[in-house]
């Protein structure tokens, strides 16, 4: 068996990223419709827009270097995908929003370190065109990851984190009136016990 080389490793990310992005375009509709903010739906809606359009860059790029474009799958964003599918089943409101972008930014994450590297490899094989078309989705994929960093600040993080504290005060309040009849009891209980003699 010859050697592998970068060209092939190369070829492999590509591979890879080419059913990662697959994979999203089936799964940002799901996170649109799972939303409860208006523009946390319109940036996943945005956003398989800009994917579908990384499937079409990452098809030139097979071309520009005369290969078939072909996935190969992509376990690293399937499992976000699927720990993503689980967490929408379990939460509602707010705490959905901000479990959703989370788990869009993971997404996000992990394909810009995927993206980063195999515009650094295109450009040191002389892969002019290539290394370009990857740039573009790399950025776009970074400008997505901020989008939804200013989401979370603009008020779903917050919103999420008072719905905790305000389980906390009914919890508090659920307390209290457990707490009087004990004290009670025990005042109770200690007006009855006679005391020792010293």
């Amino acid at each position: 068996m010859a050697e592998q080389t970068l060209h092939d490793a190369f070829l492999d990310e590509l591979k890879d990223a080419y059913d990662a992005e697959k994979q999203l375009v089936k799964a940002l509709p799901k996170m649109a419709k799972a939303a409860t903010s208006t523009e946390l739906r319109q940036a996943f809606v945005d956003h398989l827009e800009e994917t579908n359009g990384h499937v079409t860059k990452l098809e030139q790029v097979f071309q520009s270097l005369g290969e078939k474009a072909k996935g190969k799958h992509c376990a690293g964003i399937a499992g976000i995908i699927e720990e993503g599918s689980e967490a929408m089943g379990e939460y509602e409101g707010a705490t959905m929003d901000a479990v959703l972008i989370a788990g869009g930014q993971r997404a996000e994450h992990y394909e810009i370190s995927a993206y980063g590297t195999l515009v650094e490899w295109a450009k040191g094989m002389g892969h002019t065109e290539a290394a370009d078309l990857l740039q573009e989705i790399l950025d776009e994929e970074g400008e997505a990851d901020k989008k939804l960093t200013a989401l979370a600040e603009s008020g779903i993080n917050e919103q999420a984190c008072a719905g905790v504290q305000g389980e906390d005060e009914e919890e508090e309040e659920d307390e209290q009136p457990k707490a009087q009849p004990r004290r009670a009891a025990a005042a109770s209980i200690a007006r009855r016990t006679p005391k020792k003699r010293r």
